[in-house]
């Protein structure tokens, strides 16, 4: 276990789930990055390595946002999956753009794989989670993964993500009353991508692969008042077209934001990764 672990302020969860929070930083892509861990109650019962493990991933269209954000999501799949989570405070651009999220990720995934076993997690049984631009980082850790070969990730989850930096397969953002604009979106990835080339990158722009088998099982999760949603529904219709076990849910009368948060998104999620891991 690595020596710099602690407990954070509040880290014994209140309420019934018991879930105790600790934090640890470990050397990222370009500079070292923060690992949440929340270990639920059913982790204490066993002394062997049981329980699967779930990354999870912040939104913020790359450039804001962090490991408070998550905490609603990484809770609830930490209680009701159950599992080990690992909520990863990746870089942020502009100061720190494309690689280094991607980069910090597939780094987070190298140290869980290492010590997932320290707190009765089973790093042969991990699953990766995200929203906004975390779930873009999921896409991109997922092709990492498998081109490394040494992550076998078992599942992937995608909520209202952002995939296409070309920003051509948006929605209306009016008739759909959208809470974010595709400026939002531009804004964001120029900060992230700021050459252009950078745009064609696989890892970059998960919606231009045309590589997409062996990739995990994934729940791509969107809200109909979004302008990501029709994006992240053809992501999810070419990853059924590439053989990869493919489940989409969209969410009536739900806005982007909603997502990170809405009981009936966590719960789907938590339902998903307790099925596939």
């Amino acid at each position: 276990m690595s020596q710099n672990i602690s407990e954070i302020a509040g880290g014994v969860a209140g309420g019934a789930d018991g879930i105790t929070i600790c934090e640890t930083r470990i050397p990222g892509y370009a500079q070292d990055v923060t690992l949440r861990l929340y270990r639920p109650a059913a982790a204490a019962k066993t002394l062997r390595p049981s329980l699967p493990v779930v990354l999870v991933f912040h939104g913020g269209g790359f450039t804001k946002g962090g490991l408070d954000d998550a905490d609603p999501a990484a809770r609830f799949i930490a209680h009701h999956t159950p599992a080990f989570v690992v909520s990863v405070g990746y870089s942020l651009a502009p100061a720190h753009p494309f690689p280094a999220a991607p980069g910090d990720a597939y780094r987070a995934a190298l140290w869980v794989a290492q010590h997932a076993r320290d707190f009765g997690g089973a790093a042969n049984r991990l699953g990766v989670a995200g929203y906004d631009a975390g779930g873009h980082i999921v896409a991109s850790l997922t092709f990492i993964a498998r081109d490394q070969g040494d992550v076998p990730l078992k599942a992937q989850v995608l909520v209202g993500p952002m995939l296409d930096p070309s920003l051509t397969r948006v929605g209306d953002e009016r008739l759909l009353s959208s809470d974010i604009t595709v400026s939002d979106c531009a804004k964001c990835y120029r900060a992230y991508l700021p050459e252009a080339a950078q745009r064609l990158h696989p890892y970059a722009a998960p919606l231009e692969s045309r590589r997409l088998a062996g990739l995990p099982p994934a729940l791509v999760i969107t809200a109909q008042n979004d302008v990501l949603h029709v994006e992240a529904e053809k992501y999810a219709g070419q990853l059924i077209g590439s053989g990869v076990p493919t489940e989409v849910t969209r969410f009536p009368r739900v806005s982007h934001a909603d997502l990170a948060t809405n009981p009936a998104v966590l719960a789907a999620i938590a339902n998903f990764l307790g099925r596939r891991l």
